[in-house]
């Protein structure tokens, strides 16, 4: 050690300790913000306004009852009966974990449940539908994405519910794989039928 450290200003050696105990601090709080709170609850600035105004063309060839499946446009969401919209995707592992619950949902008959396909190959899509049951009663397909932007899609699966009036009151981010969250969904849809 030289004179000159000796002498150097007590300012100095302040800040040679202040500054990692700055950024541990800070590192730690971050921390804790990540891990407080459910992950699965995230904001959506739609809720309570009407559906955004889209025309998607049905899922080529897809059959439901020896129908051909429609599209989807925003004029189907005013037919007096609460809809359920879901976002799903073949390639998404969680979707084919949901897809028992949906199927579930429909033959209750509790809401109408239709479906955006997300950016998916429609022979992947039918044969996703064709293995696991297609409880859909209408499917657009969104080969680009652009439509889920307007709907504030973060991620596939997601599930929006839809007012008799054509207003989104409620949106579920991730997969609806647990009895819990199967009851969220149905709150959600009991919620908006007696509005």
């Amino acid at each position: 050690m030289s004179a000159s450290d000796l002498s150097s200003p007590p300012q100095r050696r302040y800040w040679v300790f202040l500054a990692p105990l700055a950024f541990l601090l800070l590192a730690g709080l971050l921390f804790l913000g990540l891990q407080h709170g459910d992950d699965s609850i995230l904001p959506s600035a739609l809720i309570g306004r009407p559906v955004p105004q889209m025309t998607l063309a049905p899922l080529e060839s897809l059959l439901r009852d020896g129908k051909p499946v429609p599209g989807l446009a925003s004029a189907d969401f005013k037919g007096g009966k609460v809809t359920v919209v879901n976002v799903f995707a073949s390639w998404c592992v969680p979707c084919r974990n949901e897809h028992p619950a949906l199927m579930a949902l429909a033959s209750s008959g509790k809401a109408r449940l239709v479906a955006i396909n997300y950016k998916d190959q429609a022979e992947n899509a039918r044969r996703f539908l064709g293995t696991f049951g297609n409880p859909y009663d209408a499917v657009g397909v969104d080969p680009s994405g652009r439509m889920a932007i307007e709907w504030g899609v973060y991620g596939v699966p997601e599930t929006f519910i839809i007012g008799k009036d054509g207003m989104i009151a409620d949106k579920l981010v991730g997969p609806i794989l647990d009895d819990q969250r199967y009851a969220e969904l149905n709150a959600a849809i009991d919620k908006a039928a007696s509005k």
